[in-house]
């Protein structure tokens, strides 16, 4: 699709369930993607430790490069990457990984909330960084290193987001990107710097911490070896939106202020933008984040699970030999009896990987509720479950905000789950409207388009959008009993410790 005066962009996107690399073409009015490499990805247990495997990525990230150059050569326009937020990489005096990244689900972070607010009071935390309380966040992993692995942490000489660890390997610029720093609960985002007496009242290493720079900078060059072995030259490093969310955020095809927005995929980020952060009493009381977005905006949102549990359940049918598309199991959901059994699905019992389905049973066995059986059942469970959970953020940011939201924004890959787009309408009373699939590539590529200075407002760049993808309309059909189902769904909370 090598086209004249048309840019060839690269995506390195980075996600829970696969890595992919990206070309967007774009012509000036329209963006066409063109997905040429992905591999999957998951994180690879090592004794009671889980990790994010970066070498295998980054070797798959130099396939991708080498595949890019291979079919557009010296006409690829620029790179960069997104991945999801809070992992970090500990690097030496010598740029060399300390140890290998944990993933974020790896469960050192236990109890570390607890230490930390046995330092610093939790309202000094939120006042600090606007981030919600999860035990994952790059702060919990850091005072778990303080914690457990001190001589670890007294090697380390600098600290990198993982889109900033690729971002260096492409180009030798060691910064951190705005919007993926926001997620670290490490970042002030009134002073717009590094919170830097809240580490030091936890005894993180200031050092560590690199400068932070916006969205869309040009962060270097591609190092003249990998440029010589894609047969690419050195073109612009540009750091786009690195968190995927906000990636993905920066492409919803918008037309009115007055929104909701679900970046539906493993996690569902719930939330609505904002020109400056909300750090106030009633928005740590519903444990809500501020991150950043393009053009310093932010993401005021809550984050809970999302298809996780399907796709959990999906693997275990699999371990068990029965294969199903989601297609496939959204259809036997459409076939299973409406309003059953509802989980919460922000309860810690669906927080680590394995047998999703009997961890669901045994939920709705222990919550008194009817025991569903089937695949169907299941699925339409987990999908019955995130409407309930979407209605009751939608009702908690408009009490918060003091205004009404016309319209939910679905994007990521879950828009294409068309019976949880229909069941969120009816469940909201909201039109829903799905699309773009590919928000966050869309995203990371017409970020890097504008830090080249091909488009000079988000406002373009969402019209890029506009143009360029076809969009799915779902009006509500039958609200009525959703009331019901969603109350069932709130009174869930009660039951036992939750996370959100």
């Amino acid at each position: 699709m090598k086209r004249k005066n048309c840019l060839h962009l690269l995506a390195f996107d980075l996600g829970a369930e696969s890595v992919r690399v990206i070309i967007g073409h774009f012509d000036g009015r329209q963006l066409k993607v063109e997905e040429i490499h992905r591999i999957p990805n998951s994180p690879i247990r090592v004794g009671n430790n889980l990790y994010s495997d970066v070498l295998h990525i980054w070797s798959e990230l130099q396939n991708g490069l080498q595949k890019a150059g291979a079919q557009y050569g010296m006409a690829l326009t620029s790179v960069g990457v997104d991945t999801w937020g809070v992992d970090c990489a500990l690097l030496d005096v010598n740029d060399r990984l300390i140890t290998n990244p944990y993933h974020y689900r790896d469960r050192r972070t236990d109890g570390m909330i607890e230490v930390a607010f046995s330092r610093v009071p939790c309202e000094e935390i939120y006042s600090y960084t606007g981030n919600l309380f999860v035990q994952y966040n790059t702060l919990y992993q850091l005072l778990a290193f303080v914690q457990q692995e001190k001589p670890l942490l007294d090697a380390a000489h600098s600290l990198l987001m993982l889109p900033d660890l690729f971002h260096f390997w492409l180009s030798g610029e060691k910064v951190s990107e705005f919007s993926i720093a926001t997620t670290s609960q490490c970042y002030d985002p009134v002073h717009h710097d590094w919170a830097w007496d809240l580490l030091k009242r936890l005894d993180i290493p200031l050092h560590l911490f690199q400068r932070v720079v916006p969205s869309g900078t040009v962060i270097g060059k591609l190092h003249g070896w990998l440029a010589k072995q894609s047969d690419c030259g050195e073109i612009p490093v540009v750091a786009p939106v690195c968190h995927d969310t906000g990636s993905a955020v920066a492409s919803i095809p918008v037309r009115t202020p007055h929104y909701m927005y679900i970046s539906s995929g493993t996690w569902s980020l719930v939330g609505v933008e904002l020109e400056k952060p909300m750090i106030t009493a009633e928005a740590l009381a519903n444990n809500l984040t501020n991150e950043g977005g393009i053009g310093n905006q932010t993401r005021f949102l809550k984050i809970v699970p999302g298809m996780w549990l399907l796709q959990q359940c999906r693997s275990e049918w699999a371990r068990r030999g029965r294969l199903y598309t989601y297609d496939e199991l959204t259809a036997m959901a459409v076939e299973a009896p409406a309003f059953g059994p509802l989980v919460w699905v922000a309860a810690p019992d669906f927080l680590d990987p394995g047998d999703m389905p009997a961890r669901i049973q045994a939920y709705c066995q222990k919550t008194g509720q009817r025991i569903p059986q089937t695949e169907g059942e299941i699925v339409r469970c987990v999908l019955e479950s995130l409407a309930c959970q979407y209605r009751g953020l939608l009702l908690v940011l408009e009490n918060l905000l003091g205004k009404h939201l016309e319209v939910i924004h679905i994007i990521g890959g879950g828009s294409r789950n068309r019976l949880l787009n229909q069941m969120t309408a009816d469940a909201t009373n909201r039109l829903v409207i799905a699309g773009p699939v590919e928000a966050t590539a869309t995203g990371n590529l017409l970020v890097q388009a504008m830090g080249l200075g091909h488009l000079s407002s988000l406002e373009d760049l969402r019209q890029v959008v506009r143009d360029s993808f076809e969009l799915e309309f779902f009006t509500p059909e039958n609200s009525s009993p959703w009331e019901e189902c969603c109350q069932r769904y709130s009174e869930l909370k009660g039951t036992g410790k939750q996370n959100g």
